[in-house]
């Protein structure tokens, strides 16, 4: 069995609806089918949301385009005899959701449980649509089966509950069936509140549900060839990569790559189901293929990309030897706040300790560390920890990086002569990935810079 997902571009026109009918129909025998709601759909509710919480009465015309591109979208791609239907069962969640937004409009408050239902109603609505349109497609509702727990504030999969509950959900589908699944969306698992599962969760649908049904492959239809071997945006002789080990698709999309959402990987990886990147308006293109081991023909360095509002905290140490492992304690402590550390190297950290975070994390890292490090800092063994914000994390990805000494250093000198200075940087820290923390408004210029180093182009 297939697990294919659809992101919103991939449903977000007439046009692109009907490529995934195409796409889905040639499909022989049973598959999964996950969409996203419709293109830039989820920014429009919550903006929606925003707009009403704050008393403005425009909301009402922004919920007026909603329904609209609804029932254009209804009327061009479902058919005749379905209409009627596939419209009234989508009116009844524009109800719903109209309902939604004139309580944060009387209340001018916006809570997050509320929010999180009325973004719901994208992956809903758009599901529907699709089961009418694709033969043999039925509907099946995610949150029955998509089951989140908390953990550090934040939702997260319940892996034990969701697998058990997708497998006896769609175990045993029809012949030739077509289960069309709402991404992104979830409950709880103890109150059965509506949850979701990040933005770009419904790669994360996908990968759970392949997962769990031990799917011969999980496909990412999108509006891209695959990975590429840096942002065509940005730098132009950007390539398309053929085969990425999962470790490198992780790297990428870790620090930038916006091809798939960075936790889909986990499930699949663990059970060695292959990723397909394909391009719904391109259906013949080979894409970029992801499985767990390298191929003869990889590209040794894969690519080249860069996090953005990344920040830097440095420690300095006065007295090394009074502080019993001032490095584990740091590491320990933003490890229990689930902070996010980019890996950076620390030249002597006998007196200097450097941690990249992203942007997000810098303040509630900076207060525990200052609290962790409170009587050192007090005695003078340890300077308050400084911290410099406006950064970038660029990523250089591919095979056996930490032997790549030369390579690292022709890069930091070339940036250097570029005037971008190297905040930090990690060499010799990973197998797969070298990182430069430098200035954010020069990562633009930096990555064509390094492209050409690498690719000689």
């Amino acid at each position: 069995m297939k697990v294919l997902k659809f992101g919103g571009t991939s449903v977000g026109s007439v046009e692109s609806l009907n490529n995934v009918k195409k796409i889905v129909e040639s499909i022989s025998g049973e598959a999964v089918i996950v969409v996203s709601a419709l293109g830039g759909l989820t920014d429009k509710l919550i903006a929606t949301a925003k707009m009403a919480a704050e008393g403005d009465s425009e909301w009402l015309k922004e919920m007026d385009a909603i329904s609209l591109r609804h029932h254009d979208i209804i009327k061009n791609v479902v058919s005749n005899e379905k209409q009627s239907l596939i419209k009234s069962a989508v009116d009844e969640h524009l109800t719903e959701l109209k309902r939604n937004y004139e309580g944060v409009f009387l209340l001018r408050s916006l809570p997050e449980k509320v929010l999180d239902v009325i973004v719901s109603f994208g992956e809903r609505m758009s599901s529907i649509i699709v089961a009418a349109m694709v033969d043999h497609g039925k509907r099946y509702y995610s949150p029955d089966f998509i089951k989140t727990e908390k953990w550090y504030g934040k939702n997260i999969a319940d892996r034990k509950l969701t697998d058990k509950l997708i497998k006896e959900t769609l175990g045993k589908l029809g012949k030739n069936e077509k289960a069309i699944i709402p991404g992104f969306i979830s409950t709880d698992s103890t109150t059965g509140e509506i949850t979701n599962l990040g933005r770009g969760g419904s790669d994360y649908t996908g990968a759970l549900i392949a997962a769990a049904l031990g799917a011969e492959i999980l496909e990412i239809w999108t509006d891209v060839d695959g990975f590429m071997t840096a942002d065509p945006r940005i730098v132009k002789d950007a390539l398309i990569i053929d085969h990425l080990t999962f470790t490198e698709s992780m790297e990428l999309c870790t620090f930038g790559a916006k091809v798939i959402y960075p936790p889909t990987i986990y499930p699949v990886f663990h059970s060695n189901i292959p990723i397909k990147i394909l391009n719904t308006f391109n259906p013949d293109a080979p894409g970029t293929l992801i499985t767990d081991q390298a191929q003869q023909d990889d590209l040794e360095v894969k690519g080249v990309t860069s996090l953005k509002d990344v920040a830097l905290i440095t420690i300095n140490i006065k007295s090394f030897n009074d502080i019993k492992d001032p490095l584990k304690r740091a590491l320990n402590t933003l490890s229990r706040q689930a902070v996010r550390i980019i890996p950076v190297a620390n030249p002597d950290p006998y007196t200097e300790l450097n941690f990249a975070v992203t942007a997000s994390d810098a303040e509630v890292s900076l207060e525990m560390l200052e609290k962790e490090f409170a009587p050192e800092i007090s005695s003078g063994k340890i300077e308050k920890p400084i911290l410099k914000g406006n950064l970038a994390a660029v990523a250089l990805v591919g095979i056996d990086m930490r032997s790549r000494s030369r390579l690292a250093a022709r890069i930091g000198h070339s940036l250097r002569r570029q005037g971008i200075n190297v905040e930090a940087y990690s060499a010799g820290n990973s197998d797969t990935t070298l990182i430069y923390i430098i200035n954010q408004e020069k990562s633009d210029e930096a990555l064509p810079l390094i492209h050409s180093l690498v690719f000689e182009l």
